[in-house]
């Protein structure tokens, strides 16, 4: 996938969400979501924020550079949840032009990056592509605590593959994160998706596999869905325990819901 079709499938993730928080009456942005103590203006005022933070480091802000280094030396902490908490006391119609803009912005950077420059973010510095490739991860996943929240089924985008394609890249690192040994034996990955077409990961002849949708592969290393909830099965020990752990996105190792947890938000 090239930079310009990557950045058309961000931006259809992102607009499915814009058009569902556009239509809700401010009183509605207060609606606490599945992520403990994020509202769903918590939610958009946390992609804005993002956004900037992604666009600061694709122009390769030197303010940036020395906010990165910091946080690698646990001088800051607590500045993802304050970024979103300072956005979502800004009014509706405000904090949704400023995402926009940021999104709009953003966009315009990548398209004209130097593809094989890598650019210094939160972690190890990242080549545009990936970054595209991040933005929509957590795109998706914060859209899918918001429709929950909302008690209603995501509309399907094209985004669900660079999911399910981040989460197979990040398979060895969701065990690193934990210190525990990634399993010798390889594993494949075979999706279905919307209309009926599949996507597959890894060697064909490998002993171990996951298997069954995009979307329930996509929500599980997200750790939005427990695998209990969705359409997919494992094969395999290491592909049992990696399912178990999946992440997606980086950061230090975090939990999936408990089985039932999210779907409860749809009763």
């Amino acid at each position: 996938m090239d930079i310009s079709r990557a950045l058309d499938v961000l931006e259809e993730t992102a607009t499915v969400l814009d058009r569902a928080v556009s239509e809700l009456p401010p009183r509605r942005w207060l609606r606490p979501t599945p992520a403990r103590g994020w509202s769903i203006a918590n939610q958009i005022g946390h992609l804005a924020w993002s956004d900037s933070m992604a666009l600061q480091a694709v122009q390769r802000d030197p303010e940036f550079a020395q906010f990165v280094k910091r946080v690698l030396s646990s001088e800051v902490s607590g500045f993802v949840d304050r970024g979103a908490r300072e956005r979502a006391t800004l009014p509706v119609p405000q904090l949704l032009r400023e995402w926009r803009a940021g999104r709009s912005e953003l966009r315009d950077a990548l398209a004209v990056a130097d593809p094989a420059a890598r650019v210094t973010w939160l972690g190890p510095p990242v080549l545009p592509r990936t970054m595209v490739a991040s933005r929509t991860v957590e795109t998706w996943a914060h859209a899918l605590d918001v429709f929950d929240a909302l008690a209603e089924d995501m509309p399907a985008t094209a985004g669900v593959q660079v999911v399910a394609a981040m989460g197979v890249r990040t398979r060895e690192s969701s065990f690193r994160a934990r210190k525990i040994p990634l399993p010798e034996a390889p594993v494949r990955v075979e999706l279905t998706v919307d209309g009926g077409g599949r996507i597959a990961f890894g060697q064909a002849d490998a002993p171990e596999r996951v298997l069954g949708s995009a979307w329930g592969f996509a929500a599980v290393v997200t750790q939005r869905r427990n695998i209990a909830d969705v359409e997919l099965e494992t094969v395999g020990d290491g592909a049992a325990r990696w399912m178990r752990i999946a992440q997606a996105f980086g950061g230090a190792p975090t939990n999936g819901p408990t089985p039932g947890a999210r779907l409860a938000w749809h009763q």
